[in-house]
């Protein structure tokens, strides 16, 4: 497995950026497809974005598109997600993930870093 550890997470108001970042351990980074998923008080953990390994292939929720943008720098272990034109219903807790292969549902993820909070004020 990889450790994955967020940064980035703050408060802005609406209509805002914020880019956070995860940064894996490991030397496999690049193998990995990777993931931000986001959980708001009450509700369940979401897909928000995915990259595969090369950065060639990118996947977005409806909710973000045109929006957020997920990126990736194999050489930093580093993965990114700037997120623009925040709204208040952006705000949650923002997790990076990885695993083998892209997959839009939580449970079919290995490795999570422990989240980084956003929250977009109205």
């Amino acid at each position: 497995q990889v450790q994955l550890v967020e940064s980035g997470g703050g408060l802005v108001q609406a209509g805002g950026s914020l880019r956070l970042s995860c940064a894996a351990s490991g030397r496999t980074f690049s193998s990995y497809a990777m993931g931000w998923f986001r959980q708001a008080p009450g509700k369940e953990r979401e897909f928000v974005a995915a990259i595969d390994w090369s950065g060639g292939y990118t996947n977005y929720a409806d909710s973000v598109k045109g929006r957020f943008t997920i990126s990736r720098d194999n050489a930093k272990n580093t993965v990114y997600l700037q997120m623009n034109s925040l709204k208040p219903e952006d705000t949650a807790v923002y997790y990076c993930a990885a695993n083998p292969l892209i997959a839009t549902l939580p449970r079919f993820w290995g490795s999570w870093g422990q989240g980084t909070q956003v929250t977009v004020s109205s």
